[in-house]
């Protein structure tokens, strides 16, 4: 009993030596640390090659990477908003109401139609067969106060709304394709961590059944590893899950077949986009000239503006000019004789006035002038909207800059080395296979950490972007 606890202290005692010496001693020190453990590796790999034979660890299926990932005939994000402006079926209907509104100018320029008027007048049917007549004229409205000048300057501000709105379609499409395209780089990156853990594991796995076959260690060991090892590669499943999903969702955006795979040419961790302005005050100057929503919201101000002057002009009196010919035969029977027929001719010109004395448009008037004062609340919302997402996504990328940063240089890093560090003294029999286990947890909690704070960080950049006005990922408006 004493001989045992003895040297179970003494493992406790070189266990905390070693974590100690990995984080205090220098280089140097730490080489004459690793000699400790050499002839245990050495022994380690000359029992491997023995025991290769009896191990039955589940092999890991080949890596993934390459059907989603290739940095040379991989797409980039500019490839794909550009396929997207060019496929995407929502926005080919979008750009239909441009014509639209073409088609109401056209209208709107024309003049209004003559009309025409034919009138016949006989006697025959009530006995005096002497009698008729027959007229014909035209009558003209005429278009005074303005009107087809005022109705021709509203159909100009829908083809510019029209235009505004198509614009903005662009850039809400380009901000979809964008979310999704980071979470496709993020799960990209989730699979290539959970690669590596599963190689480091399954390579423990191999070790740990060597030595439950030569008896050394206990079968529930190589167990819990293999749970593990399994986990990881449920893990693994709903990566790629994720991955392809959002794949799916880009090609949907981007007017990709289905059935067509595509490749992505850049990774979270060097993943870029165009140059982001230097500061929020330079941004937000930038997104008030060149934001489309903001032009759709002032076009919408002025369009109830001109719609208000033409229901004032509809509101004018009408005025419809004419002209009429006439000419009629008419006789008189008495009982002397008749007289012989009498033939007139009579050319009219006249002009007819609608006099708006009941409905004056109250109603269109009322409506129109609400409508100004809904435009002008949508226009300033709009502003304070664009202020409040580039603050946004500015804090959020510094945010995320920061955490980028202590995960990749502090704790990642030392992350990796406790792991290395668990593994060789387990190597040496020094502690648990769960202790081991729950270290590669930590890590790849780690991992997971640092690729949502890359995620986040490209999403915020991108949401900039396009808070901005995506002008540097748009084409130029013709």
């Amino acid at each position: 009993m004493y001989f045992t606890q003895r040297k179970s202290a003494c493992r406790k005692a070189f266990f905390l030596l070693l974590l100690l010496l990995a984080d205090v001693l220098p280089f140097n020190a730490q080489v004459q640390t690793e000699v400790a453990v050499e002839k245990q590796d050495e022994m380690k790999q000359s029992v491997i090659a023995v025991s290769e034979t009896k191990t039955a660890v589940k092999p890991f299926v080949v890596s993934v990477l390459p059907n989603y990932y290739n940095d040379q005939g991989g797409v980039s994000i500019k490839e794909l908003i550009k396929r997207a402006l060019e496929s995407n079926l929502e926005l080919a209907a979008a750009r239909f109401e441009i014509e639209k509104a073409k088609a109401r100018l056209q209208q709107a320029r024309l003049k209004p139609n003559p009309t025409l008027e034919f009138e016949q007048q006989s006697g025959r049917l009530v006995g005096n067969g002497g009698e008729g007549s027959f007229s014909i004229g035209a009558s003209l409205p005429v278009e005074i106060y303005g009107r087809r000048e005022a109705r021709v300057n509203f159909a100009n501000i829908e083809i510019e709304a029209s235009l505004a709105e198509v614009r903005n379609r662009e850039r809400a499409l380009a901000a979809n394709i964008l979310t999704n395209y980071s979470s496709a780089l993020g799960a990209l990156r989730e699979l290539d961590s959970l690669e590596k853990i599963l190689e480091l594991d399954l390579q423990t796995a191999k070790f740990v059944q060597i030595r439950v076959n030569e008896g050394e260690t206990a079968p529930l060991e190589f167990n819990l590893l293999q749970a593990e090892i399994e986990r990881l590669r449920a893990r693994h499943q709903l990566a790629e899950g994720k991955l392809q999903s959002s794949l799916t969702q880009i090609k949907l955006l981007a007017g990709i077949p289905f059935d067509e795979s595509i490749q992505l040419r850049e990774q979270i961790t060097t993943a870029i986009l165009p140059t982001l302005p230097s500061t929020s005050e330079l941004a937000l100057e930038i997104a008030l000239k060149t934001r489309p929503d903001l032009f759709l919201a002032q076009i919408e101000e002025q369009a109830a503006t001109a719609g208000l002057r033409l229901v004032r002009a509809q509101s004018k009196p009408d005025l419809t000019a004419y002209t009429r010919f006439s000419q009629g035969n008419s006789s008189i029977d008495l009982p002397t004789g008749s007289f012989p027929q009498q033939r007139d001719r009579r050319l009219t010109f006249g002009v007819a006035i609608g006099i708006p004395i009941f409905n004056k448009n109250q109603g269109a008037k009322a409506e129109a002038e609400i409508s100004i004062k809904q435009a002008q609340h949508r226009r300033e919302f709009t502003e304070r909207a664009i202020r409040s997402e580039i603050l946004s996504a500015y804090q959020r990328f510094e945010a995320a800059s920061r955490a980028v940063s202590t995960l990749q240089n502090a704790a990642i890093p030392r992350s990796m080395e406790n792991v290395e560090t668990f593994r060789r003294v387990y190597e040496i029999g020094e502690i648990k296979i769960t202790d081991l286990i729950a270290e590669q947890r930590r890590l790849l909690d780690m991992n997971r950490d640092l690729t949502d704070a890359l995620t986040e960080k490209y999403r915020a950049q991108a949401d900039l972007q396009i808070a901005s006005g995506a002008s540097a990922l748009l084409p130029e408006p013709k």
